[in-house]
C-alpha cells in the first residue's frame, strides 16, 4: 500500500480552511453572546439628585450594631472598671464589667456616651460615690457592621465594609469584573422599608468608565446592593482564540 503524502500547498490550504472554520465558530458563539445580552433587561433609571462623585455627602450619624467595637474613655476614672476595647456583644449590651451591661445597639455615639454616664453614675449613686463621670466613646478601626453589597457574575461576590466615600466604580473594581460579566446592564438597589417605593438606580458603566462621566457613579451607602449580570460564559474555543 502506497502512503498518502500531502503536498506543502496541501498542508497549507487545510491549515488555512480549520482556521477558518474556528474563526468562524468564535464569531457566531460571540454573535450569540451578544444576542443574549439584548435579552437582559436594563434595570433602574437615572437619578441626577442622588448624592454621586464629586457631589458626596455626610453619612447619617453611625449607629452602634454588633460587631463593632468601642473605645470608652472615663473621667474620672472609675474604681474597678478598667476598660480598652469593649465589643458590642450579639446581645446588643457592652459589659462594664462590675457595673454590669449597658444595651446600646441602635444608638449613636454620642447617645452611647450619654447612657453609658448615666449608668454609672446611677451605680455611684448607689454606692455614695464619686460626681457624675464625663464618658467618651469612639469606634475601633472604623465600621464593623456596616457593609455594602455587589452581587452577580463578578469575581469576589459579596458584601465589603462601607467606608463613607465609596462609589459605584469602586464597589465594582473591588468585586471584580469577569470575562461573561455585562456591567452596562449593572443597577444599584437601596433598601426600604417595607411597602415602601422601590429606588433601583441604573448604572452607565462606559459613561463612567470610557468618559470620566459621573453621573451615576453614586455614593454608596451601607446595605445598598450593586448587581452585575452576566452571559453565558466562554467556551474553551473562545478561551484559546483570546475571548475568554
Amino acid at each position: 500500500m502506497t502512503a498518502w503524502t500531502l503536498t506543502g500547498s496541501e498542508r497549507q490550504s487545510r491549515m488555512l480552511l480549520l482556521g477558518g472554520l474556528l474563526l468562524l465558530l468564535a464569531g457566531c458563539q460571540g454573535f450569540g453572546s451578544k444576542h443574549a445580552a439584548n435579552r437582559i433587561p436594563q434595570y433602574g433609571c437615572i437619578d441626577p439628585n442622588q448624592p454621586r462623585e464629586l457631589h458626596m455627602v455626610s453619612l447619617p450619624a453611625y449607629v452602634v450594631e454588633p460587631p463593632d467595637e468601642l473605645d470608652i474613655a472615663i473621667r474620672p476614672a472609675v474604681a474597678d472598671l478598667t476598660l480598652n476595647t469593649v465589643p458590642v456583644q450579639a446581645d446588643g449590651n457592652i459589659d462594664l464589667g462590675f457595673l454590669g451591661d449597658v444595651y446600646v445597639a441602635g444608638l449613636t455615639l454620642p447617645q452611647v456616651e450619654q447612657k453609658v454616664a448615666l449608668h454609672i453614675a446611677t451605680q455611684q449613686t448607689k454606692t455614695k460615690s464619686g460626681r457624675p463621670p464625663q464618658v467618651s466613646v469612639r469606634l475601633v478601626n472604623g465600621s464593623s457592621s456596616k457593609f455594602y453589597y455587589v452581587m452577580g457574575t463578578v469575581t469576589s461576590q459579596g458584601k465589603f465594609p462601607s467606608t463613607g466615600n465609596d462609589t459605584v466604580l469602586d464597589a465594582i473594581m473591588t468585586a471584580g469584573l469577569r470575562s461573561n460579566s455585562m456591567p452596562d446592564k449593572a443597577y444599584l438597589v437601596r433598601p426600604h422599608p417595607a411597602g415602601g417605593p422601590d429606588q433601583i438606580l441604573k448604572i452607565d458603566w462606559f459613561g463612567i468608565k470610557d468618559r470620566g462621566d459621573t453621573l451615576t457613579n453614586y455614593q454608596v451607602f451601607p446595605g445598598d446592593r450593586i448587581v452585575v449580570p452576566g452571559g453565558k460564559p466562554p467556551g474553551l474555543l473562545s478561551t484559546l482564540l483570546g475571548g475568554g
